[in-house]
């Protein structure tokens, strides 16, 4: 039997994108807590994670746009873990530039 994707019906298409959105969230989280526990944020560019979090933040504006739940609720929680990460090497990148002139 050969699945074609254009017999799938609406629902499977949409239990799809909930198992994708969960995979893909989740998948970030072990690096969230990880930062967030140790504070050890060396390795992360805040290039990289500044336009990844700006293009989680425009991939929710599109999902609510076209209102597809998946897109919006993965997102969503992907923005906020990837913002708090963001916010926390910022702070990190700043101390650390802010302490050779403290004496």
């Amino acid at each position: 039997m050969q699945l074609s994707l254009m017999t799938l019906q609406p629902h499977h298409i949409e239990i799809i994108g909930y198992c994708a959105a969960f995979l893909t969230t989740i998948a970030f989280l072990p690096q969230a807590i990880q930062s967030w526990r140790t504070r050890d944020l060396s390795g992360i560019s805040a290039g990289m994670y500044s336009l990844f979090t700006l293009g989680v933040g425009l991939w929710l504006i599109y999902g609510l746009i076209i209102e597809k739940w998946p897109l919006i609720l993965a997102n969503a929680l992907t923005f906020a873990l990837a913002l708090s990460i963001l916010i926390l090497k910022l702070q990190a990148s700043r101390a650390s530039i802010v302490k050779p002139y403290q004496k």
